[in-house]
């Protein structure tokens, strides 16, 4: 009798092991700061209607870099020049890696590397385990866009491309750094490259140029004149690319004519917003302190919500809700559905980053130097 219930014991503790384990493997994570390679800003997870602060982590003074996530470990930049490695489970930190200058780019997680381009004009890979440098790219310009990858088209070559204030956009392979192509507008850029259809890369300058480039040889397809710089990144969904300028458009594309399909003109305030995009609906803030949320076929304003401080942080849409932060700082969730609010947290200082939604958790850089980890609670 006692070696059937030691039995019994030894398989309900393989039981629990094995689903400790498969619950850690199904982990979501976060290894894009826009969600996807069309910078889509979506999040496959569920949240709830209730935010709990779970730990803080301190970068130091000033932090403008989003946070990616990937295995239990998140990833954000700080002024300092650290690349942080921070356990989510805990909020410690694993590891840091110094560059020569600020990283207000977003790092980008991909096979086993950390991609995160600096002030100082390089892009670095760095291992995801050790924090070791692999290699890293110099470019002539600050970067302050994250990189993007993709696989070329012909080659099948594993690339990142990248864009820099030396008014280039950079393709390396992923691998080594080696260079493959660069494109040249003329001024800066600012935002991430975004790639369309697996074949193309699309982006804007400040030059007030939106560009689709090939993604295997760097060249021109086409190029279309818009109303005023570009500080922000393409989101792209079924051919067409939307993104908001420094003036007050956001602007809808057909990426293949190469043709402007709406322009959305409320009033004269900037957008330094990234969009999200849902099957219906563009999301975006503005410096006028809203979150708007636009009709994509034909550019007309569904609904928009009123924060106390301009919005530059780049939404997250889940199935339900939109997640932004605010310079009021105030990190918010609100209903897609209507545009009302649903939860918020009121940390004090700006948030101008994007989030990260890692399951029900929320992870999001702060203008304080601090990062700040919520598990959402409540009915979902």
């Amino acid at each position: 009798m006692k070696t059937l219930v030691n039995q019994i014991n030894r398989n309900f503790a393989y039981v629990g092991i094995l689903v400790l384990f498969t619950t850690t493997s199904l982990m979501a994570d976060w290894p894009r700061h826009r969600g996807d390679a069309a910078l889509k800003g979506n999040a496959n997870s569920k949240l709830g209607k209730q935010l709990d602060l779970l730990w803080t982590y301190n970068t130091g003074e000033f932090l403008k870099s989003s946070v990616v996530a990937q295995k239990g470990v998140a990833f954000v930049g700080s002024e300092e020049g650290l690349l942080h490695a921070i356990l989510l489970e805990s909020g410690n930190k694993k590891w840091t890696f110094k560059t020569e200058m600020a990283i207000e780019a977003p790092p980008l997680l991909h096979e086993g590397q950390v991609i995160v381009g600096s002030t100082d004009g390089f892009l670095y890979s760095i291992n995801q385990i050790t924090g070791k440098l692999n290699w890293k790219y110099e470019t002539m310009g600050e970067i302050m866009g994250a990189a993007n990858q993709a696989i070329r088209p012909q080659s099948k070559d594993d690339v990142l491309v990248v864009g820099s204030y030396d008014n280039f956009v950079h393709c390396v392979e992923t691998k080594s750094g080696k260079l493959l192509w660069k494109f040249e507008a003329q001024n800066y850029i600012n935002g991430v490259p975004t790639i369309y259809d697996h074949k193309y890369v699309v982006f804007g300058g400040c030059d007030a140029m939106l560009y689709v480039v090939g993604l295997e040889d760097g060249k021109n397809i086409r190029s279309i004149e818009v109303e005023a710089p570009i500080a922000a990144s393409v989101a792209i969904a079924d051919g067409a690319g939307y993104v908001g300028d420094m003036d007050r458009s956001v602007t809808a594309f057909n990426l293949e004519a190469g043709e402007i399909l709406w322009n959305y003109k409320p009033k004269s305030f900037p957008y330094f917003s990234s969009p999200a995009l849902s099957d219906s609906h563009v999301f975006i803030g503005g410096r006028d302190k809203g979150m708007h949320c636009i009709d994509r076929i034909n550019g007309k304003q569904f609904w928009r919500f009123s924060a106390r401080g301009r919005i530059d942080s780049s939404p997250v849409i889940t199935k339900e809700k939109v997640v932004f932060g605010a310079m009021d700082g105030k990190l918010y969730l609100v209903s897609k559905k209507d545009g009302k609010e649903v939860a918020s947290y009121e940390i004090g200082e700006p948030i101008s980053s994007t989030p990260a939604i890692v399951d029900s958790k929320i992870i999001v850089g702060c203008e304080d130097g601090n990062v700040y980890a919520f598990e959402t609670k409540g009915k979902k």
